[in-house]
């Protein structure tokens, strides 16, 4: 077997800022990257060893790309699952796993699994339109979720009754009980081919109501000590249950009596994990390319408190980007700064995020505030 520090390649699909942050991780392991990508300007172009655009969804262009890689993996969910698994066949190595990334494209899929396998998660109905919908009235209020295709909070709408049943979606999806949450949280946990598991610390997220988009995360969660072992437990169950090669997101709901439910995974490095950067002993991007290449799995333990927030490009701005008070950010003490090399931005769009490291947990939300207040991603 080739070493993967030699003339090993790497194959990813996607080539945005996760592609991007995983290829600083391959960098410092001399792992060569090949990646695809539709955009010509891929936030990745720069920075791996080849690039090729094309399409992720496309049969042939996802089976070519994977024919010249010793190792294929994603950083996107919306690929060509197909190719995959002929990729499979063929004896190529693809982690997260085919099946795995099939199951999880589909929420009513992923709902059914965690159903199967005694994992706990709210309440659901499948429905198959917007029909459907109107045969479920006793189980509203409820978000209804499209089965495939959502992506960074679309495709979920709150139905509150059948009033407002011309919002849902008019295909296949499901209705998920709502749920009077305290808080939400996520783990990101890992799997190696030998079944080596670990998990991180799990992280708070405060979300933007007005885009359904993570506004900046707390690392450790302020949940109570059992909650958090409880996070941590759940999430080695969910990923022992997919039995997937690679990192596993887990995003779940704790409810104002204390229970812990899954809510959805992405098979991949996540958003909820950006600040391990900084702030862990090992970083999520490394822990997959750990896991990935069946290496032992690093330290996922705290070194200080932080906070991660997302930079969203502003309201009304769209076109070549400009961040706004870059200076004065970089200024405040503990903070980190990761630009997405992102040419356009559009309103809410990613484009970057900023990790605070700070021991005195008051003083990291003052500075949460500050960089929230400051920091703009303009035209």
């Amino acid at each position: 077997m080739k070493a993967f520090y030699q003339d090993y390649r790497l194959g990813i699909l996607g080539g945005g800022q996760l592609g991007r942050m995983l290829i600083q991780s391959c960098v410092n392991l001399d792992v060569h990257t090949s990646v695809l990508d539709p955009s010509p300007i891929a936030p990745c172009r720069e920075f791996a060893s080849q690039f090729q655009q094309g399409s992720l969804t496309d049969y042939d262009t996802v089976y070519n790309f994977g024919k010249r890689v010793d190792l294929l993996t994603i950083e996107i969910e919306n690929v060509n699952v197909q190719a995959l698994h002929q990729l499979e066949k063929e004896g190529l190595q693809v982690y997260p796993q085919p099946r795995v990334i099939e199951l999880i494209q589909d929420k009513r899929k992923q709902k059914q699994f965690y159903r199967e396998h005694n994992i706990p998660t709210a309440d659901f109905v499948l429905v198959d339109n917007r029909a459907d919908i109107a045969n479920h009235a006793d189980f509203l209020p409820a978000f209804n979720k499209q089965g495939t295709g959502g992506y960074d909070g679309g495709g979920v709408r709150r139905l509150n009754s059948l009033a407002e049943l011309d919002q849902g979606f008019d295909q296949p999806g499901l209705l998920e009980k709502y749920i009077d949450f305290d808080r939400e949280i996520s783990v990101i946990a890992a799997r190696n081919a030998n079944g080596e598991t670990a998990v991180f610390p799990p992280v708070e997220c405060v979300f933007d109501p007005r885009y359904n988009l993570v506004d900046y995360l707390l690392s450790p969660s302020s949940a109570s000590a059992a909650i958090l072992q409880r996070a941590e437990a759940v999430a080695r169950q969910v990923v022992e249950a997919f039995g997937i090669v690679g990192l596993l997101a887990v995003e779940m709901f704790v409810t104002k009596q204390g229970e812990v439910l899954v809510n959805e995974v992405a098979p991949r490095p996540h958003n909820s994990g950006h600040q391990t950067i900084c702030a862990n002993h090992v970083s999520q991007f490394e822990q997959h390319l750990r896991a990935i290449l069946n290496q032992p799995l690093g330290d996922t333990r705290l070194k200080s408190p932080s906070a991660m927030v997302n930079l969203l490009g502003a309201d009304g701005h769209s076109g070549p980007v400009r961040y706004e008070g870059l200076a004065e950010v970089l200024a405040i003490a503990g903070t980190n700064v990761v630009l997405y090399g992102k040419k356009e931005t559009r309103p809410h769009r990613k484009m970057g995020h900023v990790t605070i490291l700070d021991s005195d947990i008051p003083r990291l939300l003052e500075k949460v505030e500050q960089v929230k207040r400051i920091l703009k991603v303009v035209t």
